[in-house]
């Protein structure tokens, strides 16, 4: 007669504790990477709008592998990232006892959307943030331009302040996310200068991220609420007829400690956790809407196999989303939180080596079917070509001359 096994690994990682809500809804980057004085300056992160999924085809470039030159169909990530505008200035000095605020500068005018920021409440508000600070550049030049070379002398890290644009996106928020992103390469002067080459202008994702990086998505997951221990830990159900519940676990810990220890899987918050994931591949970065030669272009979803003229957006648009209009970012695999969620994109801490992350990504093809069923049709035009004239376009053709009549 066999014998229960009496040990078994612990459900569920300590790794992650506590497991409780976020305290902030934007990912925090916890550490930049280090930084090169041999490149020249740049940013080393960005922020984006988390769009939706959609699935590609590509070509594998591993020689030597029995998947090489082989199709194969991977799900990708759709970020949405409308330039961010970079508004002003932060230096630290170093201390014993780590980085230390030396000074701050922000640019000459910043945006509404910027100083929604700084109020709870907009509407009922005197709307004069940074009203005397503004005034300094054209009363007090001579001031700024001292901090400014105090900044240069004293100061060993340099970031920028930088704010996206919701006006830009289908969102309802009108209040714009602000962000500190250290500058890297170059010498002190250099990222000065480079930030304030770039005040209170707008810097697009290609500026940031190049196409086949791998980067790090920092962002918080999807809330679940109050979970029990059998969804929040993974524990196994008790038998059919146990007393007073089965999804429970039967002993939380012996008489003795006479408390429950902190590693006893327990219900509680599950979700809306602040996590970093790295080694992210950018399989695309994507121009949005724009006009070119008096036309507009917005075959961003076109491959050099598949040249169909279709915007990234599927049919009927991304579920609880919309449409992305903007500039788009393409990573493989999935990324943390709902829809419209705001994630930042950091630039990998590793020096990658390894053949996956040099691969050179070949898309094939983009599906861009309706996400809302089982899709077909990769257009709106693909689609009114099959199915023909349908009876709401036809009522809505007898309806427009009767508006157009109406109006005169």
């Amino acid at each position: 007669m066999s014998h229960r096994k009496f040990r078994a690994p612990r459900h569920g990682s300590l790794g992650f504790l506590p497991r409780k809500r976020s305290r902030r809804h934007r990912g925090k980057v916890k550490s930049f990477p280090r930084d090169d004085p041999s490149k020249p300056p740049h940013l080393t992160a960005f922020l984006a709008f988390k769009a939706g999924m959609t699935h590609i085809v590509r070509e594998a470039e591993r020689p030597g592998s029995k998947m090489n030159k082989k199709e194969i169909v991977e799900a990708v990530t759709i970020l949405e990232t409308p330039p961010i505008v970079v508004v002003g200035i932060v230096g630290y000095t170093e201390t014993p006892r780590g980085l230390r605020t030396y000074k701050t500068l922000f640019a000459e005018h910043l945006s509404v959307e910027c100083r929604r920021r700084f109020y709870k409440n907009w509407c009922q508000s005197k709307k004069k943030a940074f009203a005397k600070a503004s005034m300094r550049w054209s009363q007090d030049k001579e001031g700024i331009e001292r901090d400014f070379e105090k900044m240069k002398k004293y100061c060993k890290v340099v970031r920028a302040i930088a704010h996206t644009q919701p006006k830009l996106v289908m969102l309802r928020q009108k209040k714009a996310n602000l962000m500190e992103i250290q500058v890297n390469g170059g010498n002190i002067s250099d990222k000065i200068d480079f930030i304030r080459k770039h005040m209170e202008q707008p810097v697009p994702v290609d500026k940031v991220f190049s196409p086949n990086e791998m980067i790090d998505v920092i962002g918080v997951t999807k809330g679940k609420g109050f979970k029990g221990v059998t969804c929040r830990w993974g524990t196994k159900k008790l038998p059919r007829k146990t007393h007073k519940g089965l999804r429970k676990v039967a002993c939380i810990g012996a008489w003795h400690p006479s408390r429950v220890g902190f590693s006893i899987a327990r219900a509680g918050q599950m979700g809306y956790h602040h996590r970093t994931e790295v080694n992210k591949k950018i399989y695309r970065i994507g121009k949005g809407i724009h006009k070119k030669d008096e036309k507009v272009v917005k075959n961003n979803a076109a491959t050099a196999y598949d040249d169909t003229d279709k915007s990234i957006t599927p049919v009927g648009g991304f579920p609880h989303y919309g449409e992305v209009n903007q500039d788009f970012l393409m990573l493989k695999g999935c990324v943390m939180g709902p829809k419209k969620r705001l994630i930042t994109l950091r630039k990998s801490l590793l020096v990658h080596t390894s053949r996956v992350a040099k691969e050179e990504i070949t898309l094939k093809w983009i599906d861009t079917s309706s996400k809302f069923g089982h899709g077909r049709f990769q257009t709106p035009q693909e689609k009114s070509n099959f199915m023909g004239v349908l009876k709401k376009d036809a009522i809505k053709e007898e309806e427009q001359p009767k508006i157009g009549r109406a109006v005169q």
